[in-house]
């Protein structure tokens, strides 16, 4: 059972805009760090993105730096990856995860939030 919601995904034609959200109700994210992996057909799981928990630090894979922007808002238990400049090869499944302060491990999972970058 997932412990995380991921929302956010759709169809964006190449060169659009995304924002990606993971929440939970069931305990506070302001311990964890959270960060995105994301799993495309046929292919392994990727992480993408992770920022840590005070927010100070984070983390993109060579393939999305200067795409993709990791934020955090505690106020509202949330974290978010913008992600613009879509490309094909971003398609994909994308998952949040909250773990270890510095993106070391991750405890609890979401479910999943499609992303299909077409025109």
């Amino acid at each position: 059972q997932a412990q995380l919601v991921a929302s956010g995904g759709g169809v964006v034609q190449p060169g659009g805009s995304l924002r990606l959200s993971c929440t939970t109700s069931r305990f506070s994210l302001d311990y964890y760090a959270v960060g995105w992996i994301r799993q495309a057909p046929g292919k392994e799981r990727e992480r993408v993105s992770c920022i840590s928990n005070s927010g100070g630090s984070w983390s993109y894979a060579d393939s999305v730096k200067g795409r993709f922007t990791i934020y955090r808002d505690d106020a509202k238990n949330t974290v978010y990856l913008q992600m613009n400049n879509l490309k094909p090869e971003d398609t994909a499944v994308y998952y949040c995860a909250a773990g270890g302060p510095r993106c070391e491990y991750y405890d609890y999972w979401g479910q999943g939030t499609e992303v299909t970058v077409s025109s």
